[in-house]
């Protein structure tokens, strides 16, 4: 029996889920109700399936760190391979081929990160029904048995049986009218597209050349050419040359090894606070609540808070979202539209359009508490045994208050352990650096002052995390940066 090697898409721009989702933090690394992530949950998918190896993940270097840290958190191995820049699923597949072939011509599993299954025991049993076909060298996609005319999806038409629940695919349509949606629920034999597949690496590849050459070639070059950073494996710039093109346009409209495998199981795509709102567990007057919730006279609500009150009276049919630093209000009907209002704050520069107040790093993580003109607050939590890097700002100081653990800072020449309760401080310009010395993680509130606060206000003189530069020109372009920003 062949090996399977889960591949995990790991992309998006984090704008049909805001205020949750940002463009550097999107919908797979939200916190679910149950404390776990989407992300994880798809990890977590393929321990069901026989003979599974590491996962892969493929990604881009903004999201590096929230991945690394996912897979720590679920003591999981796995490599990631980011993209120099998206150029959409057929290439980053591509990628994902070619490093499965390095060890062995695996079958590789390919999913979103995005995606929820409400029964994953039914989306393991269609992997391992389909096992066979792709061993045979077909292309499997995994089609969703429809529940409703669905207009935001594309379908799949079934041709001939295979066997069992598999049929060849007849024909890939793109998303359709009501009507049409309609026609299609009625006459039977076409399944929502999810955007799964399990096939060899070895036949991927070979039908990528033949369909897709341009793209065949400019990923081999880009694999061969890879080097790695850290943990991370970094493809060379030749991928910038690859069309961006969708494996469904690549290969799957074109070849004739194309097979679909059924599937239910509460699939969803999460594309929208209403899907949100549908898998959810609900009240006896409809409404689905998460975090610290109130309800007065209220029905057909969803409202998801992540730390203050939501109170709610005499309203229906709404989708109340709050997080530490926005408030998205909605009529249940209008959530695709969410996008209308990123696009307002894209226009206005809104750094609620791409930063989460939650964000982590290498070391650690952060959380933006305050931001004003003049002054921010953040709750910083750094790793055992980690440290950020040795660092200066131009345009703000910083008080540290360790409220839990004991660090080891470095401030200019001076270097001293700073207990639990104490505090530092560190002057504009000046050299200084954190480090956790302890077994447990250290906690600390940072506040900074000063006439421009931006994340770009930093010059690294020296990192364990490959982000230092302190050329003149660097340190130059870095002052420029904050200067432009603070005007």
């Amino acid at each position: 029996m062949t090996n399977i090697q889960p591949v995990i898409l790991c992309g998006g721009s984090g704008t049909r889920l805001w205020p949750a989702s940002r463009s550097k933090y999107p919908k797979q690394f939200m916190t679910l109700g149950n404390g776990s992530t989407l992300f994880t949950e798809t990890l977590k998918r393929a321990d069901g399936i026989h003979q599974t190896l590491d996962a892969m993940v493929i990604s881009n270097n903004e999201y590096r760190f929230y991945i690394d840290e996912c897979l720590k958190d679920t003591d999981r191995k796995g490599s990631i391979i980011l993209e120099p820049e998206g150029r959409n699923t057929a290439p980053a597949i591509a990628l994902a081929a070619f490093a499965t072939l390095e060890t062995e011509d695996a079958l590789m599993l390919v999913m979103p990160s995005d995606h929820m299954f409400q029964q994953p025991e039914a989306f393991n049993q269609a992997v391992e029904s389909a096992r066979a076909l792709a061993e045979a060298g077909y292309l499997v996609t995994f089609g969703i048995n429809p529940v409703r005319p669905e207009t935001g999806y594309g379908y799949i038409k079934q041709g001939p049986s295979l066997g069992v629940n598999a049929y060849q695919v007849e024909r890939f349509l793109e998303k359709p009218q009501k009507a049409k949606a309609e026609a299609m629920l009625a006459e039977g034999g076409y399944y929502w597209n999810a955007g799964i597949f399990l096939f060899k690496a070895s036949v991927f590849l070979t039908e990528l050349e033949h369909y897709a050459p341009a793209i065949y070639n400019a990923g081999k070059a880009a694999w061969q050419s890879r080097y790695k950073d850290l943990s991370f494996i970094r493809p060379g710039t030749a991928f910038l040359e690859s069309p961006s093109d969708s494996i469904d346009y690549a290969i799957m409209e074109h070849s004739d090894k194309v097979a679909v495998v059924p599937m239910d199981g509460g699939w969803s795509d999460l594309g929208s606070w209403e899907s949100f709102y549908e898998i959810a567990d609900k009240d006896t007057d409809g409404n689905a609540c998460e975090g610290d919730v109130m309800l007065s006279d209220t029905t057909g609500c969803y409202l998801k808070s992540t730390g203050r009150l939501i109170a709610a009276v005499g309203v229906k049919n709404l989708v109340v979202i709050d997080t530490k630093d926005a408030v998205l209000i909605a009529d249940r009907s209008k959530t695709q539209d969410v996008k209308a209002i990123v696009n307002l704050l894209k226009v206005n520069h809104r750094a609620e359009t791409d930063l989460h107040p939650l964000v982590h790093r290498p070391w650690g993580q952060y959380e933006t508490l305050v931001l004003s003109d003049r002054f921010q607050v953040k709750r910083i939590t750094v790793h055992p045994g980690a440290e950020n890097s040795l660092q200066m700002h131009y345009h703000r100081a910083e008080h540290w208050i360790i409220v839990q653990g004991t660090a080891e800072v470095t401030i200019g020449e001076e270097r001293k352990l700073v207990a639990e309760n104490e505090s530092v401080y560190v002057p504009l310009g000046t050299k200084h650096r954190i480090k956790n010395p302890g077994m447990l993680p250290l906690e600390f509130i940072e506040v900074q002052t000063g006439d421009y606060l931006g994340e770009d206000d930093i010059v690294r003189f020296e990192d364990h995390y490959g982000r230092a530069d302190t050329s003149e020109t660097a340190m130059a372009e870095a002052k420029n940066t904050a200067n432009k920003g603070k005007t």
